[in-house]
């Protein structure tokens, strides 16, 4: 019975296809951006997830936290090696390292590009930060304990020619107008802040760009993850005591991975809440579309409506057709927007690897989307087609036979 009503609703569109067309366009519009933003928040938080397993759940990550000067200054505390003195003789840490960031303008030839430089600690220190930002060479080697001015470049400075399509191993190039050779080319990481930068070993960046004594951050590996928390407890209680902070007004930020998880979980929620609602706008207009086309079909099917209700056709079967064809209407544009939405997300994850050559942003495909996106588009359908269904319903077979 079911089945018949669905065929007889099939048969009603395909009489009408311009007009079944043109009301889906809302729908399929609306559900292919919830579709593509689901499926790229979902896809860039299983990337996160694969980085953060990559990194270990055995980091802590101890920053300068902004905003800590005058109001309007957006001032940042800067850390400095008596810091990380303090977070070495915690109890718990196993190895520690800090590195220190500048930008600066780069020559090579006649190219100038301004670049992220990063500092490099020494030894085991360097060999955490590897680790953290899975750092391999591509070419070359690494920076040795006794390198100077000696240079990695990231992947991206070559793949990208920022500096020129001839730039490779043993060549020169100007860093604030210091000669650095380079000694090797890293591995493609997939963060585009790394990938884009160049690093030297951290005294050299300290006496080029004179920063005798700041970090801009401190990565704290603990020799016993269950007592993560406990370590980060401690570590955040002696930087108060030695920077003569109080609780809660700490000028530092000590992150534990669950912490750096949740804040961009909390960040990707909100930005696909925000963009998602805006979606919504169009789903909407899909849905009024829907239900002025049933309210036309309405009227201009009166006479059949009547024919129908004199030959046994009871109000619960009028509403029941006129609801499944208001739902079909609304799914068959949901499985245009969902494959419009796929294809959208995939799209966005080539652009991201080949343009911008991160696999940060990807796309993310699950039966359950798919089938959940349709039914949310055939109940958004049927929802709008209700009271116009009722109105057809609730016509008498004589007055509908007339045509009023």
């Amino acid at each position: 019975m079911l089945r018949d009503y669905f065929r007889f609703a099939l048969g009603t569109l395909s009489h009408r296809k311009l007009r079944s067309w043109l009301t889906m366009i809302g729908i399929f519009i609306g559900i292919a951006a919830v579709v593509a933003l689901i499926s790229l928040g979902k896809g860039f938080e299983q990337a996160i997830n694969r980085e953060f397993e990559k990194i270990g759940t055995d980091k802590l990550i101890i920053l300068p936290k902004t905003g800590v000067g005058a109001p309007g200054t957006n001032a940042v505390a800067e850390l400095t090696e008596d810091d990380l003195d303090i977070v070495k003789r915690v109890s718990g840490i196993e190895n520690t390292a800090g590195f220190v960031f500048a930008n600066s303008k780069v020559e090579f030839d006649d190219n100038i590009g301004f670049f992220f430089i990063i500092g490099l600690p020494e030894g085991d220190e360097r060999d955490l930060v590897a680790e953290l930002q899975s750092l391999n060479i591509r070419e070359g080697r690494n920076l040795r304990d006794n390198d100077r001015f000696s240079a990695l470049l990231g992947s991206g400075v070559v793949d990208k020619e920022l500096l020129g399509k001839n730039i490779n191993v043993r060549d020169k190039i100007k860093i604030n107008s210091h000669e650095f050779t380079i000694v090797g080319i890293l591995e493609k990481t997939g963060d585009p802040g790394w990938d884009g930068s160049i690093s030297i070993p951290e005294e050299t960046l300290r006496e080029v760009f004179n920063e005798p004594d700041k970090l801009d951050e401190i990565i704290a590996k603990v020799a016993n993850v269950e007592n993560i928390n406990i370590i980060a407890d401690k570590i955040k209680s002696d930087l108060r005591r030695s920077r003569d902070v109080k609780k809660d007004e700490e000028d530092f930020d000590v992150q534990t991975p669950e912490q750096l998880l949740g804040s961009f979980g909390d960040i990707i929620g909100i930005v696909q809440s925000v963009l998602i609602g805006i979606a919504a706008i169009s789903l909407l207009v899909g849905g009024i579309g829907i239900a002025n086309t049933m309210y036309t079909a309405v009227v201009e099917r009166t006479k059949e409506i009547g024919i129908m209700k004199s030959i046994g056709a009871q109000n619960k079967d009028i509403l029941l057709i006129f609801v499944i064809e208001s739902g079909l209407l609304g799914a068959l544009g949901g499985l245009i927007g969902i494959a419009l939405g796929f294809g959208l997300s995939f799209a966005v994850e080539a652009v991201a690897k080949n343009v911008l050559g991160t696999n940060l942003i990807g796309a993310y495909f699950s039966y359950s989307l798919f089938f959940g996106a349709l039914m949310f588009s055939f109940l958004l359908g049927a929802v709008f087609g209700v009271m116009p269904a009722k109105q057809a319903a609730s016509l008498q077979p004589v007055d509908a036979l007339r045509g009023k």
